[in-house]
């Protein structure tokens, strides 16, 4: 088991403009060659025939859910060096991995979404607001989105509503208008990665450039909130794994004998947050690499 590098401080503008806007950009996330590796392990993954966690929706969407279930190259993003102390210092210590999506959104103009009859702004976790209420729902998970494939103005990336995390009604669309007033598109490189909260409205852009925009966005939230993706039991006790990623894949509160041990399984980030000396580099080496080879991109029977 390899060890975790030590947390990388976060920087004190970051996290205030995530609690203005309710989202932010982590500068140099990841490396240029993981971004390559990642793209190839998406694209290899989306030629695939695999139906395990397909995820195809309007307009032509493509994608899966739980992708860290189907190809070991994401992992380095799971407890990514550069983003998981932000995550930490806005949620708490007590987290864990909800959901690990890869998103291809195909180029051309719209034809059901990103309409004015269906503009597609959104916040997530719609279950909770239906439940709580508008006004009462709460922060409770995070998301960091990685885009793989070139960034550009018409690549369709993320649009963000800046502080519609603290509204206590939905947002207005104009009448044959697809976008809210003061909508935007943050301006990233390849290498950054997007942090935002549940709260907070956001839509796909529109994809112009002629070739799908493929992204992977990974969420993490309280460990008291059940995972959207099937649960990656494969995954929880690799020994390859560091217990900072174990905790994350859903790892539960177990003593070695097997009995309950109340709040254990969120015992690695806590004790690595709280007494790790804390680093200066974003651009770290993945935490830990077990990744030999890609599954078999064969369809289950």
């Amino acid at each position: 088991m390899s060890t975790p590098p030590p947390p990388v401080t976060p920087d004190a503008g970051t996290i205030d403009t995530f609690e203005r806007d309710g989202y932010a950009i982590v500068r140099d996330a990841i490396t240029p060659d993981l971004r390559d590796r990642l793209l190839t392990a998406a694209e290899r993954l989306l030629a695939s025939a695999i139906t395990q966690g397909r995820d195809r929706g309007g307009d032509g969407k493509d994608g899966f859910r739980g992708c860290l279930n189907l190809d070991c190259a994401f992992l380095p993003l799971l407890a990514n060096a550069a983003v998981l102390p932000t995550v930490v210092q806005l949620l708490s210590p007590n987290i864990h991995l909800l959901s690990a999506h890869l998103i291809a959104l195909p180029s051309g103009p719209p034809r059901t979404i990103r309409i004015p009859e269906r503009h597609g702004w959104h916040r997530d976790m719609y279950g909770v607001t239906a439940d709580l209420g508008f006004p009462h729902t709460p922060r409770m998970a995070i998301k960091a989105a990685y885009y793989l494939t070139p960034v550009a103005p018409d690549c369709g990336l993320t649009m963000f509503l800046p502080g519609s995390h603290r509204l206590t009604e939905e947002p207005v669309v104009p009448a044959g208008a697809i976008d809210p007033p003061s909508a935007i598109t943050p301006d990233i490189a390849g290498t950054d990665a997007v942090l935002f909260e549940n709260r907070t409205w956001h839509t796909g852009g529109i994809n112009l450039s002629g070739r799908p925009r493929i992204a992977l966005m990974l969420q993490y939230g309280y460990r008291w909130l059940h995972p959207v993706d099937d649960p990656a039991t494969h995954l929880q006790r690799d020994p390859a794994l560091t217990p900072i990623e174990q905790q994350l894949l859903g790892l539960p509160d177990r003593r070695p004998d097997g009995s309950l041990a109340k709040g254990s399984g969120a015992a690695p980030i806590r004790s690595w947050w709280e007494t790790a000396e804390w680093g200066e580099s974003a651009n770290s080496s993945p935490w830990a690499s077990s990744c030999k080879a890609p599954k078999p991109s064969t369809p289950p029977e």
